[in-house]
């Protein structure tokens, strides 16, 4: 005779194939509780895997949904976590991720069942195959256009990801793994057992103080001369520049207030806020900003009056010539034609790398550096953004040359 449980304790049988199996019901993460099976060799290993389900279900500890795919539940974590968690243009890059990589080759795995393994196998997929063959862009091209997979003869363009690329999508897949534990929908958080190597990132070399004097003197009298004094003294982010209202502004008090950014979501240029807590924050105006400021009001006054009717009122300082917010992209587009004329090799995004150094090199205090450009960390201002000139380096190492010298 099988033994028997008392009541509430579950029950322990022997299977037609010789193993034994204990069942109860236990608490679930919804709340529910239903009937969940241990299997043993021997009717002691299974008693000893029921005692603890059971156990742990007393304790309000849930049992693992088993039968929960990977998929579901990035689904459900995008839209009720990461939606309020993050910015939405955050929500927006995790989601093209999940659609376009993680769900089509791990959707259907079971979360409870998802191993390290599988996350590691899937990252060397996505370090290796070419994207365009594996998601097909090549059969969605006319005929005679096609040049890859489907192409013939058939060959691949070999459009690789990123290892950058490939580091983002472990971190939305160890993210959304974390909150999984939180909920003690699963036991641990099979990514972070996961290394990835660290991409190197490009670091903008910034201007030099006579690179940035010549730059401010070519875009004095430009209609968004404005936009690159901020970004020269400021150190003001580009969607930060665009997202700047009239309202934000107080001339005569000289401060700003930055509270939004612009940038482009899933096809929509939107107003969200500034990339961290910290980049919400008041910035003083030099008098140099302010009277950049005046002349960019007096500019899109007449720019109101030519447009007439077909002005658009929206508040914000940078506008095009209609009074629409500016695309970012044609902000960056505006810099091309400065940068030739001048010669410099450099991104816009440099000029906030330029206002950081050259703070940095005037003796500013690390910490007062971090606030104006609105860094999470200190060690952000410190480790990416400050970096010596050429001339700095040069000077250094002469007064390095003078001490050994003994001249």
């Amino acid at each position: 005779m099988a033994k028997r449980n008392p009541n509430g304790e579950g029950t322990i049988y022997r299977r037609k194939d010789g193993r034994y199996e204990g069942a109860g019901y236990v608490l679930m993460p919804d709340g529910t509780r239903k009937r969940r099976r241990v299997y043993g060799n021997t009717w002691e290993e299974a008693r000893k895997k029921l005692t603890e389900m059971l156990a742990n279900s007393d304790k309000g500890i849930p049992a693992v949904d088993t039968t929960e795919t990977l998929g579901i539940y990035l689904t459900y974590w995008l839209e009720h976590v990461a939606a309020h968690k993050v910015r939405a243009s955050t929500v927006y890059s995790y989601s093209k991720c999940v659609t376009a990589y993680i769900v089509p080759r791990l959707g259907k795995k079971k979360l409870a069942q998802l191993s390290a393994k599988d996350v590691r196998l899937f990252l060397d997929w996505a370090r290796q195959a070419c994207q365009c063959c594996a998601q097909g862009r090549d059969a969605a091209r006319p005929t005679n256009e096609r040049r890859c997979c489907v192409a013939v003869p058939k060959r691949c363009c070999e459009r690789r990801l990123s290892p950058r690329m490939v580091q983002y999508l472990h971190a939305v897949i160890r993210n959304a793994l974390q909150h999984a534990v939180r909920e003690e929908l699963v036991q641990r958080n099979v990514a972070k057992l996961v290394q990835v190597q660290t991409p190197r990132y490009r670091v903008g070399r910034g201007l030099s103080a006579a690179e940035a004097k010549a730059l401010l003197a070519d875009v004095d009298d430009d209609r968004l001369g404005a936009a690159y004094v901020l970004a020269l003294y400021l150190g003001l982010r580009r969607g930060e520049l665009l997202g700047i209202h009239w309202s934000d502004v107080d001339l005569d008090g000289g401060s700003l207030e930055i509270r939004t950014a612009l940038q482009r979501i899933n096809g929509n240029l939107t107003l969200t806020a500034p990339k961290t807590r910290r980049s919400e924050r008041p910035v003083p105006l030099p008098s140099v900003c302010v009277d950049a400021l005046r002349r960019r009001r007096a500019f899109q006054e007449a720019e109101r009056s030519a447009a007439g009717d077909d002005w658009q009122k929206t508040g914000l300082v940078f506008t095009t010539r209609r009074g629409t917010p500016i695309e970012p992209r044609n902000l960056n587009r505006h810099f091309y034609p400065i940068r030739e004329r001048l010669g410099l090799n450099v991104r816009f995004h440099d000029l906030r790398h330029t206002c950081v150094t050259l703070l940095l090199g005037l003796g500013v205090p690390p910490h007062v550096v971090r606030d104006i450009v609105g860094h999470s960390a200190l060690e952000v201002t410190m480790n990416i953004y400050a970096h010596a000139d050429l001339t700095e380096k040069r000077a250094a190492l002469d007064r390095l040359g003078t001490l050994l010298s003994g001249e």
